[in-house]
This record gives structure tokens, C-alpha cells and sequence, in this order.
């Protein structure tokens, strides 16, 4: 009896383990089918070209050698690794390499700075100091040559330097910082760029001319260029302050405001409707419901003439009155309300607890659970808003909320194609979604007697 109790022993435990395999494994493909589209993204954020086919895991900005390299040529442009720019005094050294096929003699690259704008869109209409106006940039000097092939062709690998500076010929004199230091480098016919002290962000004309949009990018200006610029160019006009920076901020005013309407209100409701006796709860409570069933577009006329008469259309104040009360969220304080027992209130009531110190002190702690569920639900839905922001807001560039500012970032950039920037944006407007879930994510699978220990 006992080898086959063994033997039975290993097979469930086997079957137990074979069960925990498929259930981690499907776990796996669908966190791998659901965070592959925003991986994708994301690096996608970080390219020159998102749009590039084949797509490509590898690329300049994600190589540990460009974030050295970057970092070096920020400081060495205007003392600013992160961010870099071109600053009076500046002398920056750059290399390039190229293969020359046997039998060509070697020439030296055309090296220029050219005048050239931020971007597309909101860059492109603001001036900024340019680079090529107080740029020198030395004569190219061959430095080294080695014999190397590429394929089936011999030849030999050239490498050339030359230096960028900006002279300061009077102390005195204020002169401007740029915040960039565009360079093009241009290869003679016969000759393949290879390398360089920090790779291009495009080559063009068939790779003879390797372009950068700065050569003194920093860190960040060239590793999260795409990230930097949706602060630089998306800027107010006439104040020159971010856009970006703005929208953000507006968003999180009327996210907070609604969470905190919201639990107040919904928390006070809920609990009226779960323990006090009122005359017509039932009907109150069925008119809940009702509302609950109205979709709101079928009520954003009158809701928009009621902004219009009390003048908050185009202001924020609006969009937190429109918001008001979402039935949704009294509907879940009153279920949550009424899965708890009432001997506990009881309990409290025969301490010599009044129904406020009893709501207060010893009910709203127990809705732990519900109270973060109902403000991850209520700030990501405000968050995401766009309808409502849409009527209100319309035409109110500072007073956009990101959804609205997403779309405008879509018109103003999607026609050049600049698709970088509207990615990067797009990941920086989920952020805050992201680090709410992490933090709130454990009420979502507490029991009510778990908080109730903890309390």
C-alpha cells in the first residue's frame, strides 16, 4: 500500500505543478500580449523615425555609447550634461569615420552648421538663437587610417576630426545660449559613413550626408529628445510658458477636485441610503439608478446652457461643476455601505458613539477598499475626459486639459508626420494613471475585516 500511496502522492503533485505552469503561462502571454503595443510605443517615443520598417529594438538613442557620448558633448557645449545646448566659450571635439574602397584616396568630409528650425508644429513658429550664427568649426584633419572590408570589398577605415567652437571675443559682451547645435557632415562620393562620436539622427541623401539635430544634445536632449521638445515647443505664444506643463496641471486641479467632491459627497449619500430611514429612499434610490442609464450626451445641451448662463464656459470651474456627482460612485459607496454589519454600528451606538462619530470614526475607516476604488475610478475618468472638456474648454488653449491638448498636440503635428512627439506626449499624460494604480491597487482586493483589523 504505501508505493502506491506514493506514487499517488507524486502524480497530484505533479498534476498540482502542471496546473501551475498553464496558469503562470497564460498569465505571461497575456501581460506580454497587453504591455507589448505600449513597449512598442515607447520605444517608438524614443526614435527619429517611429514609423521606420522593419522596426527596430536597437537603435541609436537606446545604445549605452550615445548616452556617454551625449553626456560628454553637453558638457562640453554649455556646461549642462542633461540638456545640453552651445554656450559662448564652448570648444567641442567630434570625430567621424568612413570607408574608403580600395583604390580611392581618401577626402575630407564638408563639415557646416546649417540654420534650422526646432520642428514642426508650435516649434516652428517661435524664433530661438541659432547655432550657425557664432559656430567656427575648425579644418578636418585626418586622424588615423587602418586597413578593414566590408563584404567581399577591401579598403580602409579613415577617421577625421575637426572641433566646434564658440568664440568669446569680448567678456563683456551678453552673449546668447543655443539651445541647439545642429550639424551636418558630408561624405565625398566612394566613401560609407561608419561611425562617429555620437551617431546621427538621420542619413540622408542616400548616407553621404550625416545629420544631427544637435551635436551637443546631453543626456536627455538625445536620448528623450522627443520628451524635451513637448516642454520646448509646445509653448503659449504670447506668454512663451509650456503648454504641456499647463495642461497638466489643469488636469490634476479638476482630477483632485472631482476625487475630492466625490468623496465627500458620495460617501455621505451612500451611507444616507444604506442606514438612515428617509422618506421615499426607495424612489430616490430608483432615480439613481435612472440617471445612471442616461447616457451623457443626451444631456450636455442643457448642461452646456447652464454653464453658458452662470458665464464658466472656457474655464475649469465649469468642467468641476459639470462633473458635480457621479450616481455611479453613490451607488457603489451605498452597496459597499450595506455589506457591512450592523452590529458593528450597533456596538458604537451602545459606547455612546452619535451616528457623525460612528460614520467617521469607525465606518468611513472600514471603506478603506471602496473609498480607493472610487478614487482611482473617479481621478482616471476625469483624467481621460474629453467629451466634457471638449464643450467646455473649446477654444481655450491655456485652459485645456490634457485629452484636449493631446488633440490639438495631433493637429498641429500630425501633418508633418512628427509622430515622435505625439508618443512621447502621450506616455508623459499616463504617467500619473500609472503611479495612482500602484499605489491604490492594493484596495481593490481588501476585505472589509481585513480594514477593519487594521483600523
Amino acid at each position: 500500500m504505501k508505493p502506491r500511496r506514493k506514487l499517488d502522492e507524486r502524480y497530484l503533485a505533479r498534476q498540482r505543478w502542471a496546473r501551475a505552469g498553464w496558469i503562470y503561462g497564460a498569465m505571461l502571454a497575456l501581460g506580454v500580449f497587453f504591455i507589448g503595443p505600449f513597449y512598442v510605443a515607447f520605444l517608438g517615443s524614443l526614435k527619429d523615425n517611429p514609423l521606420e520598417w522593419p522596426f527596430r529594438t536597437t537603435f541609436a538613442q537606446v545604445l549605452p555609447k550615445n548616452w556617454v557620448a551625449a553626456w560628454k558633448l553637453g558638457q562640453q557645449g554649455a556646461g549642462n550634461p542633461w540638456l545640453g545646448g552651445f554656450a559662448p566659450g564652448a570648444n567641442i571635439p567630434f570625430e567621424v569615420s568612413y570607408f574608403v574602397p580600395e583604390g580611392t584616396e581618401p577626402t575630407p568630409p564638408t563639415v557646416t552648421v546649417p540654420e534650422r528650425r526646432a520642428g514642426a508644429g508650435l516649434g516652428a513658429i517661435f524664433d530661438e538663437v541659432q547655432a550657425s550664427r557664432y559656430a567656427q568649426v575648425s579644418p578636418v584633419e585626418e586622424v588615423s587610417r587602418r586597413p578593414a572590408r566590408i563584404g567581399d570589398e577591401a579598403g580602409q577605415v579613415v577617421t577625421y576630426r575637426f572641433t566646434i567652437s564658440y568664440p568669446r571675443s569680448d567678456p563683456a559682451l551678453d552673449l546668447p545660449t543655443a539651445a541647439r547645435l545642429p550639424l551636418d557632415v558630408e561624405a565625398p562620393r566612394g566613401q560609407i559613413f561608419l561611425t562617429a562620436t555620437l551617431d546621427p539622427n538621420r542619413l540622408e541623401r542616400r548616407g553621404r550626408v550625416a545629420s544631427w539635430d544637435s551635436a551637443a544634445p546631453g543626456f536627455f536632449g538625445y536620448t528623450f529628445k522627443n520628451y524635451v521638445r513637448v516642454f520646448r515647443e509646445a509653448r503659449d505664444p504670447n506668454t512663451g510658458s509650456s503648454f504641456f506643463l499647463r495642461w497638466t496641471v489643469n488636469s490634476f486641479f479638476v482630477s483632485l477636485m472631482a476625487v475630492l467632491i466625490n468623496l465627500i459627497f458620495a460617501s455621505l449619500a451612500g451611507y444616507a441610503l444604506a442606514r438612515m430611514y428617509l422618506p421615499g429612499k426607495g424612489l430616490l434610490f430608483a432615480l439613481i439608478i435612472l440617471l445612471m442609464a442616461v447616457p451623457q450626451q443626451a444631456m450636455f445641451i442643457s448642461n452646456y446652457l447652464v454653464l453658458r448662463d452662470l458665464s464658466l464656459l472656457g474655464s475649469l470651474w465649469g468642467m468641476i461643476v459639470w462633473i458635480g456627482i457621479d450616481m455611479a460612485k453613490v451607488f457603489l459607496m451605498k452597496q459597499f455601505f450595506e455589506s457591512i454589519p450592523r452590529e458593528i454600528e450597533e456596538a458604537a451606538l451602545i459606547d455612546g458613539a452619535n451616528p457623525i462619530a460612528t460614520f467617521f470614526r469607525i465606518i468611513l475607516p472600514m471603506a478603506t477598499p471602496a473609498l480607493g476604488a472610487l478614487t482611482i475610478m473617479t481621478f482616471q475618468g476625469i483624467w481621460n475626459e474629453f467629451f466634457k472638456a471638449a464643450v467646455v474648454l473649446s477654444g481655450q488653449q491655456g485652459s485645456y486639459t490634457l485629452p484636449l491638448g493631446l488633440s490639438f498636440f495631433r493637429s498641429a503635428y500630425g501633418a508633418a508626420g512628427d509622430w515622435g512627439l505625439m508618443l512621447a506626449s502621450a506616455f508623459l499624460s499616463m504617467i500619473p494613471i500609472v503611479i495612482l494604480f500602484v499605489v491604490f491597487q492594493r484596495y481593490f482586493v481588501e476585505g472589509v475585516s481585513t480594514s477593519a483589523l487594521k483600523g
